[in-house]
């Protein structure tokens, strides 16, 4: 089975119209998905002072530019989003995009946006419980005419979701690598697992506890994809990968070097699990190695 490739944007430090451009281009040039994240500040942290777009709005957009690939957000902060207020956001979203919506859902980890808009920073096991139980709302108000639902922190009252979505069951993605309980959540509620930024070993090693767990709710492990994204650090030429680890600094988690070394890398990545791997771009966007990644890397993949 060919590999899926998608694109990560962190809209951070960029123009709207220079993102818009890298989105245009990616969706014309056959990557499988498109994605946005979802900050208020720069990430990872730094002072707050970094100009960074809403994801909503971004992802609205990236809709609206885009008539090929899947689309997404990888992935909005449970905390920030209230279920009943996001299933409406995302079921206009894929009317836009004619139903090519994936809905990405995480417990949360950046302190300064939560400290600075007056979000409660919980405990890992509150943050935790707070995703099952919306990503139980969510569910519910996607598939179901009316929604009755009572949990700890959210509750739907005879709650519709008009029109309905285009896509029947539209996919719900959880992301993140906590062992304890995401990856559980991620096996008995998701269509899919993310993980961002994270070593080959790590991702196998992951992917083979997803399994188990899989299994030990009864599930076929095939039925949750798995997904991951990793640093776009290659560079056209030896010399030109050289200079981009220089600049940017070497990373775990990341898909560096020439385009063959970044085949090779891809491919484990792929043996490992992976049904899906997303290239993250960061300003300034490197147009010349992201030209070689299409004309190189992407035709090696299928």
């Amino acid at each position: 089975m060919s590999l899926k490739v998608g694109l990560h944007t962190g809209q951070q430090n960029i123009e709207m119209d220079e993102l818009r451009k890298v989105w245009r281009y990616a969706d014309d040039n056959g990557f499988d998905f498109i994605s946005v994240w979802d900050h208020f500040y720069e990430a990872p942290p730094i002072d707050g002072n970094s100009p960074a777009f809403e994801s909503i709005a971004a992802m609205a957009t990236l809709a609206a530019d885009t008539k090929n690939a899947r689309i997404g957000c990888h992935v909005f902060c449970m905390t920030y989003r209230n279920p009943a207020l996001l299933a409406n956001s995302i079921m206009t979203i894929d009317h836009v995009s004619n139903g090519r919506v994936e809905l990405g859902i995480g417990a949360g980890w950046h302190v300064a946006e939560h400290t600075g808009y007056g979000f409660p920073f919980d405990s890992p096991r509150v943050r935790s419980d707070r995703l099952e139980d919306g990503i139980h709302a969510l569910r519910m108000l996607f598939t179901e005419e009316v929604s009755n639902y009572s949990g700890e922190f959210y509750e739907l009252n005879h709650a519709k979701l008009y029109p309905r979505p285009v896509q029947e069951r539209l996919p719900i993605v959880v992301g993140g690598r906590g062992e304890r309980r995401t990856l559980p959540t991620a096996a008995r509620f998701g269509d899919g697992w993310n993980v961002a930024y994270i070593t080959l070993e790590e991702f196998g090693r992951l992917n083979g506890m997803l399994d188990a767990l899989c299994e030990e709710n009864g599930r076929d492990p095939a039925d949750l994809e798995r997904s991951v994204n990793l640093h776009m650090r290659m560079g056209t030429n030896a010399e030109h990968a050289v200079r981009i680890e220089r600049e940017r600094g070497a990373i775990d988690g990341s898909a560096s070097g020439t385009p063959q070394q970044v085949i090779e890398t891809i491919k484990r990545y792929q043996a490992a699990g992976a049904a899906r791997v997303s290239v993250a771009i960061r300003p300034p966007v490197e147009w010349d190695a992201l030209h070689a990644f299409v004309e190189e890397v992407m035709p090696a993949l299928q």
